[in-house]
C-alpha cells in the first residue's frame, strides 16, 4: 500500500531460480489488478498452490439487508454486540451495500486457521484491545487506536491479546489505498500530506514458521472454503513488494485547521472504490473570530454516512457514547444536535476521535443492526 519493502533472502532478479540453502525456493507472486498493479513476490521452501478441499465451520456472515425500513438517522449501540470467538467468526455485519461491508467484532480467542480474503481488502480499527496478525509475509502488532490493513489475497490470521477487545471492521471490494491527492507523481507521500511513510508499520518478518497449522479458509463470493496445505503457509525464506499488511495509528494522522470550518475531505485518511475513509483527530479548530467550529447542517445528496465514535467530547453529537455508529442516509438534511452549533463559537479545539467513512451507493441496515438501534435518535434532531 505504502512503500516497497524487502524482507528475508530474495534472488537478485524476478523469476530466477532462487536456491539460498539448495533448494529451489518456489516464487509466489500476490497481485493487483491483473498483473498491471502493485505486487509482493515472495519465496516459499514448499509449492504454495498444492492443497486439498477440506469441510470447515468458519468464517464471519455474509450481509443481508433488513428490508421495508423508513429513511431516518440511526444509532447502533454497537458495545451491545456479543463478545466471543476467533476474529474469522466474531465479525458482525452492521451496515453493507456493494462496495463495503461494515461490521464490529469482539473477539476472545486467536484464529485456529489461516485466513485468506478472496473477495476485499479489510481495514480493522482497534477500538479497544490489540493483538498481532500473523502473515505469510511476517507479524504486525497492533493496539488500541490503531488502523489494520489487510490486503486481499495475503493468508494470515489474528492473535488478539488477552482483555476487552473491540474493532470496526470494514471490507472493501474494490481494494483500499491512499487518497491520490495526497501522493506526488513518483507515488511517494506528499511532504504535505497529513502523515508519512515512517507511520506505517510493515511486518516483522520471523523467517519460516509452522505452527502446527495447514488449514486455510478463503473467502469468495461471500463464502468461506476450506483447503488443506501439506504443510504451513508460512514456510516463507524472503519476500519484496508493496502488498503486505500493515497497522496506522490514527493519532499519527496530522490534522488541518482554516480560517473556517473545513469539509470531511481534509480529513480523508484511506480510499477505497465508492468510498472515503476519514480520521477525526483531536486538534485545533477554525480560527477566524466570527467562525462556527461545529459543522454545518448539509445535504450530501450522493453520500450516506457513518461515523464509529471512538473517544472524546463528541461536540456536534448527545447521546453518543464510546464504540457508538451513527448512520445518516443520503436524502436527509443532518448536521448537528440542536444547541451544539450554537454552542460552539468561540471553541479553539476539540477532542474528539472517531472514524468516518461517505459511500457513494446506498447502505443496507442488517437485522443484527436493527437489535441494537436506538430508537429514539432520529427523533432526537427536533
Amino acid at each position: 500500500m505504502i512503500e516497497r519493502l524487502v524482507r528475508g533472502e530474495v534472488p537478485r532478479k524476478h523469476h530466477i531460480a532462487h536456491r539460498p540453502a539448495g533448494n529451489l525456493a518456489y516464487e509466489h507472486c500476490i497481485t493487483r489488478d491483473g498483473f498491471e498493479g502493485p505486487y509482493t513476490i515472495c519465496y516459499h521452501r514448499q509449492r504454495p498452490h498444492t492443497h486439498a478441499a477440506v469441510e470447515i465451520e468458519v468464517g464471519w456472515p455474509a450481509p443481508v439487508g433488513a428490508g421495508g425500513l423508513a429513511l431516518a438517522r440511526r444509532h447502533y449501540v454497537t458495545p451491545q454486540v456479543d463478545a466471543g470467538g476467533p476474529p474469522v467468526n466474531a465479525r458482525v455485519p452492521l451496515l453493507f451495500n456493494d462496495d463495503v461491508v461494515l461490521s464490529v467484532a469482539r473477539p476472545n480467542q486467536a484464529d485456529p486457521v489461516y485466513v485468506q480474503n478472496g473477495d476485499g481488502d479489510e481495514l480493522l480499527y482497534i477500538h479497544q484491545g490489540g493483538g498481532t496478525v500473523r502473515s505469510l509475509l511476517g507479524d504486525v502488532t497492533f493496539a488500541a487506536e490503531d488502523y489494520v490493513y489487510l490486503p486481499k489475497g495475503v493468508t494470515y490470521r489474528i492473535l488478539p491479546d488477552d482483555g476487552d477487545q473491540m474493532w470496526f471492521s470494514m471490507e472493501c471490494a474494490g481494494g483500499i489505498g491512499i487518497p491520490k491527492q495526497w501522493r506526488n507523481p513518483v507515488g511517494q507521500l506528499r511532504m504535505d500530506a497529513p502523515y508519512c511513510h515512517r507511520d506505517f508499520r510493515g511486518p516483522a518478518f520471523v523467517g519460516p514458521l509452522d505452527e502446527g497449522i495447514a488449514t486455510v479458509a478463503i473467502k469468495r463470493r461471500g463464502q468461506f472454503f476450506g483447503f488443506e496445505l501439506p504443510a504451513s503457509p508460512l514456510d516463507v525464506i524472503g519476500w519484496d513488494g508493496t502488498v503486505y499488511p500493515c497497522a496506522f495509528a490514527i493519532r499519527n494522522f496530522q490534522p488541518r485547521a482554516g480560517l473556517v470550518h473545513l469539509p470531511p475531505t481534509w480529513h480523508g485518511t484511506f480510499a477505497a472504490r465508492g468510498a472515503l475513509i476519514c480520521s477525526f483527530v483531536p486538534r485545533l479548530v477554525d480560527f477566524h473570530p466570527e467562525a462556527v467550529p461545529c459543522p454545518y447542517p448539509h445535504s450530501s445528496v450522493d453520500c450516506d454516512e457513518v461515523i464509529f465514535y471512538c473517544r472524546g467530547n463528541f461536540t456536534s453529537r448527545r447521546g453518543i457514547g464510546e464504540g457508538s455508529v451513527s448512520f445518516h442516509p443520503a436524502g436527509l438534511p443532518h448536521g448537528p444536535h440542536p444547541g451544539a452549533y450554537e454552542a460552539s463559537i468561540g471553541q479553539t479545539r476539540t477532542d474528539e476521535l472517531a472514524v468516518m467513512l461517505d459511500t457513494y451507493k446506498p447502505l443496507f441496515p442488517t437485522d443484527a443492526a436493527l437489535r441494537i438501534e436506538d430508537p429514539a435518535y432520529n427523533a432526537s434532531f427536533r
